[in-house]
């Protein structure tokens, strides 16, 4: 699949946070939860993340945006939020670009994500890349939030 990652812009926002309502859909199956805090998330809240951090964006052949990324550097770490990516074009490497991406635009000497505990998946992908465990959070009766990290600066 052809596809490039670029910079989003504040216009793509809308669009970001569409995608973002998708791709956490079976976030909510796992969980039984249908009011996961990406489920809930107003645009205007979306704005503001985008004026403290970076965001990137998948983008097919039409430009339609397939994926997104979002970082907050903060001295030597970057906390990396909401790698998402549709359904569809979920387990083709769309994913692990972005994530390689996010960390290339914020160069650090550690990175810093969360996912949720039944997200193997997920945790599969983070560990793959270089991420590890260090602590774990209980949110709710059914979730427990993983953070992971990456040390070293190291680039996918």
């Amino acid at each position: 699949m052809k596809m490039n990652i670029l910079k989003a812009n504040r216009s793509d926002l809308q669009e970001i946070l569409k995608l973002q309502y998708s791709a956490y859909q079976s976030e909510a199956v796992i969980y039984n939860e249908v009011n996961l805090p990406p489920l809930t998330q107003p645009l205007p809240e979306v704005e503001q993340e985008y004026e403290k951090g970076i965001f990137l964006k998948a983008v097919n052949e039409s430009g339609e945006i397939i994926g997104a990324v979002r970082a907050f550097p903060n001295g030597e770490t970057t906390k990396i939020n909401k790698l998402i990516v549709c359904p569809e074009n979920q387990g083709k490497g769309i994913g692990t670009k972005l994530l390689s991406a996010i960390e290339r635009e914020c160069p650090s000497t550690r990175y810093e994500l969360f996912t949720g505990h039944k997200s193997v998946r997920n945790i599969k992908l983070y560990e793959r890349l270089g991420y590890t465990i260090f602590k774990t959070e209980k949110v709710s009766e059914t979730r427990t939030l993983v953070y992971m990290e990456k040390c070293g600066g190291d680039e996918i």
